[in-house]
């Protein structure tokens, strides 16, 4: 299967039980059929409970069959904390916009 051109999504101000179900299915639609690659902007996202967490595993299981992966794209550092708390920035690339910019 030849690559796909990464798939953009942005994350909601919070990402959690509330509407991780939408984003999910917004997430899933977006990388239809034939995507490898997905990020997911993470910028303008406060927070992230377990629920949010388990959409990105739900969608890098998906793009991990494609022989693709799931980006995560400028996590605040509140959100950067979680990932790492959770161990999930060893699962997921966590990518930055600006190269420049170390993370907190």
């Amino acid at each position: 299967m030849k690559p796909s051109e990464p798939v953009k999504i942005s994350a909601p101000n919070e990402l959690t039980a509330a509407n991780c179900q939408a984003f999910r299915d917004l997430a899933r639609s977006a990388i239809g059929t034939a995507c490898t690659t997905a990020v997911v902007d993470l910028s303008g996202t406060r927070f992230i409970d377990s629920s949010g967490l388990g959409v990105f595993v739900s969608i890098h299981k998906i793009l991990r069959e494609r022989g693709g992966d799931l980006r995560l794209l400028d996590p605040v550092p509140a959100v950067r904390q979680i990932l790492e708390l959770t161990r999930m920035h060893r699962v997921f690339e966590i990518i930055t916009s600006n190269p420049t910019k170390q993370p907190s």
